[in-house]
């Protein structure tokens, strides 16, 4: 008889609390923070044109794109679809951006359609942006910066250096500007 007092009064506590927990007002969906709104500075439409240098990605030559980035649900990233032109002919290209709350600095995640594959982390001081990244090429490891500086009229002057030496010397490979045209 005692097991079973023990047991009923077990059950009328575990259903009072589970209603109490039910009670308790929802949480909140999070917020973006000033770091996720600075982003807001890429959405929209941009035409872009450059230079690109020869080097281990390609023969030099003229580059031009356009590019339509704009906010992911919820504003915590910028998602950015493109498609250009250079040497090596017509290309797409998928961009996200975001800010790591938990590791404080910007996350870059990017995929072409000539099989190019990009991640990088960033910080912004001012109206300067810099990316910095690695991968392989070819087989053979290389370090990426990617610096983008805001321009008074809102568009963005950018240029893209390659290492294959771990930093020590340091190639320009792409340079260039792109304008908001919306």
């Amino acid at each position: 008889m005692r097991l079973s007092r023990i047991f009923a009064v077990l059950v009328v506590v575990a259903l009072v609390a589970g209603a109490l927990a039910m009670a308790q007002a929802p949480a909140k969906a999070p917020k973006p923070g000033a770091e996720h709104m600075r982003l807001g500075v890429y959405v929209g439409k941009w035409t872009g044109s450059g230079e690109m240098k020869p080097s281990p990605m390609g023969p030099g030559g003229k580059v031009t794109w356009t590019e339509t980035c704009e906010w992911f649900g919820g504003n915590f990233a910028v998602v950015c679809h493109s498609d250009g032109t250079g040497p090596m002919g017509p290309s797409k290209g998928l961009g996200i951006m975001s800010y790591s709350m938990e590791e404080k600095h910007y996350v870059y995640f990017g995929i072409t359609s000539v099989g190019e594959v990009e991640q990088s982390t960033g910080t912004v001081q001012g109206k300067v942006w810099n990316w910095t990244g690695e991968g392989k090429m070819q087989g053979k490891p290389y370090k990426g910066r990617y610096t983008s500086t805001e321009q008074a009229d809102g568009s963005h002057t950018f240029k893209f250096e390659m290492s294959q030496d771990a930093g020590k010397t340091w190639s320009v490979v792409m340079e260039g500007k792109s304008t908001r045209v919306k």
